[in-house]
């Protein structure tokens, strides 16, 4: 009989720890399997700082690192220069990474650090309580914006794939989301483009995944999904911002 489905060899099998209805494992599964079909399971390293990127280790069959808040480009720039052989990347959460490692992110894609990033951006901090994030939208609530983010307080949710693609070193910069199966597939399909072009050494390689934290957003995993198409594509729109064959 034809098997339907096969797990990927580049995930744990174990008890997920992410709440219900969260899209992390999503991400996880399309990482992963896209770097075991390119041969690389022993050959790859990951860091995941603090946040819910922290728990990737669990998951991810490969070798793992964890750094401090924020800290992740950092590290994988080391990593990848002392290992020039390794295919290398960051699983970032968007308070992580558009805040507290704001300076690593945009000089590691600015020195064009040949590793690729993974921005899971789902607009708030996961886990350490719902604060506002850099990326959380104008009228969200939060725990540090209970009458909604307003720009006249915290200005406008910063769009970070826009900001790293003005960045001669990153060579590959794509927004996707995961909320639908034809977004997943062509989520799929950045994710993997991304790992190939590191493994040519081009350069500085970044995927933003929009993703779901229905706990904070305080909404149920199917009005969550929803919640991606209805207000976060609107302002994050979807697509290649660059590519070294300079298509859109």
């Amino acid at each position: 009989m034809q098997p339907v489905f096969e797990y990927t060899k580049g995930m744990i099998p174990g008890e997920t720890n992410f709440c219900p209805g969260c899209s992390h494992g999503i991400s996880h599964r399309l990482i992963m399997e896209s770097i075991d079909e390119l041969g690389r399971l022993g050959s790859t390293i990951g860091v995941g700082p603090i946040g819910c990127s922290v728990l990737c280790h669990k998951y991810m069959n490969v070798d793992m690192l964890e750094a401090a808040h924020g800290r992740a480009p950092a590290v994988a720039s080391g990593i990848r220069r002392v290992h020039p052989e390794a295919l290398v990347f960051t699983y970032q959460g968007d308070g992580d990474l558009a805040s507290i490692g704001t300076a690593e992110i945009i000089h590691a894609a600015a020195r064009g650090e040949r590793f690729t990033t993974f921005f899971i951006n789902n607009a708030i901090y996961g886990m350490t309580g719902g604060q506002m994030a850099p990326t959380t939208l104008v009228g969200q609530k939060s725990t540090t914006s209970q009458d909604g983010r307003t720009i006249e307080q915290a200005g406008a949710p910063m769009r970070v794939s826009e900001l790293i693609a003005t960045l001669d070193g990153a060579v590959y910069v794509e927004r996707v989301a995961i909320n639908s199966v034809a977004n997943i597939i062509k989520a799929k399909k950045a994710v993997k483009k991304a790992l190939e072009i590191q493994s040519k050494g081009l350069g500085f390689t970044f995927v933003e995944i929009l993703s779901t934290c229905p706990t904070n957003w305080g909404m149920s995993p199917v009005a969550s999904m929803e919640h991606i198409k209805n207000a976060m594509i609107p302002y994050y729109p979807l697509g290649v911002l660059k590519s070294p064959e300079g298509g859109e």
